[in-house]
């Protein structure tokens, strides 16, 4: 067992840590904002994506590999949540570090949980999880609950991790010229995300 955990956890990680629109998210609203302004984000996201493993291992992987077009659905409505936050970036003006107003445009748990359900890629990661560590297995349902577990702290982990990368970045990007080329960037990142969802076929088998 100890073997398998160890394998869920390296699995689990290196999904979590690996650049994307959420992590992305979350390492702008870190340089913005500093990370506590970004925790928001990093637990919906967090949660999203175990709940998106939890309800795969009950069963929503085979609704999903009898209706694969939901996921390209999926990837559509997510790619243009994806530009209107690009937009909101690009919109967004440079700040002094130690401002904190207009607490109300950050990006929120909400924020986090709709980027990360509607990511077609992160289903595929789940489903490739729940279908190597819990399907076929001799305890299907023990193994799932650790794999819940360890989905929700390796998730956490890896976009904490950029929202703390983000973080560290905020003296450097304190001189408006900077932080606008930031913003800049991090929407384009974003732009790149939305292509790369939309031109990726999503293969469920």
């Amino acid at each position: 067992m100890t073997n398998v955990i160890a394998a869920m956890s390296l699995f689990a990680f290196v999904g979590a840590i690996s650049p994307g629109p959420v992590n992305i998210m979350a390492t702008s609203i870190g340089v913005q904002y500093g990370f506590i302004r970004a925790l928001p984000h990093v637990t919906g996201a967090t949660l999203a994506y175990t709940f998106m493993v939890w309800v795969i291992g009950l069963g929503l992987q085979a609704f999903l590999l009898r209706w694969p077009v939901i996921l390209d659905l999926l990837g559509y409505l997510g790619g243009f949540f994806l530009l209107y936050i690009a937009y909101q970036m690009v919109l967004t003006q440079p700040r002094a570090v130690s401002q904190t107003n207009n607490v109300r445009h950050i990006p929120n748990a909400f924020t986090g949980a709709m980027a990360q359900l509607l990511n077609p890629k992160a289903w595929l990661v789940s489903i490739s999880g729940v279908s190597l560590f819990v399907s076929g297995q001799t305890d299907p349902h023990l193994l799932l609950g650790y794999f819940v577990l360890i989905s929700f702290l390796m998730c956490s982990i890896g976009i904490s991790s950029w929202a703390l990368l983000g973080q560290g970045l905020r003296r450097f990007f304190a001189i408006p010229a900077r932080q606008r080329y930031f913003n800049w960037s991090m929407s384009v990142l974003l732009l790149l995300s939305v292509l790369t969802i939309w031109l990726s076929p999503h293969q469920l088998n």
